[in-house]
């Protein structure tokens, strides 16, 4: 996401409320064959809107400049936007006006900021702690993990 659109703060505003209403902000880890330690961390916010109102979707896409739209099988559309510069410019502008996600945002953002660099063990430490933290701050219908297990999930010892 190289320079960050222009948006009007009723817009920003606008679409802040819908991410802390209908949006969820994730921070994963994900296997990967092609990387040295086989796992990455990915950051993604996701609007979710049932597929009768999903127009409202393709607006925030349009004035965000980024993003891909899906419709899953329960009749459910979802916005996703992937990646570390990305995610920490839209919660970034988005910042401001939410309320329900403020945390959650603060916390990926300090992730993006890390993921942007080199990251040595005490950074990697702070990723897994921020992976838990974000976690019990979000509703999730799975197991949640504790930090212990995603340290060892991780290769790291507690």
């Amino acid at each position: 996401m190289g320079s960050r659109p222009r948006i009007k703060i009723s817009d920003l505003a606008y679409i802040a409320g819908f991410l802390d209403a209908d949006g969820s902000l994730m921070f994963q880890i994900k296997k990967r064959k092609d990387t040295k330690n086989k796992k990455r961390f990915m950051l993604t916010i996701c609007f979710y809107q049932d597929v009768r109102n999903e127009k409202v979707l393709y607006w925030i896409r349009k004035k965000l400049k980024i993003g891909y739209i899906s419709k899953r099988s329960d009749k459910i559309t979802e916005l996703r936007i992937n990646g570390y510069k990305a995610v920490e410019g839209i919660l970034k502008m988005l910042l401001p006006y939410l309320k329900v996600k403020r945390k959650q945002a603060m916390i990926l953002i300090e992730s993006s900021k890390i993921l942007k660099k080199k990251i040595n063990m005490k950074e990697l430490k702070m990723l897994a702690k921020n992976i838990y933290r974000l976690q019990k701050l979000n509703y999730a219908s799975r197991k949640k993990k504790s930090l212990k297990e995603i340290y060892l999930y991780l290769g790291l010892t507690p």
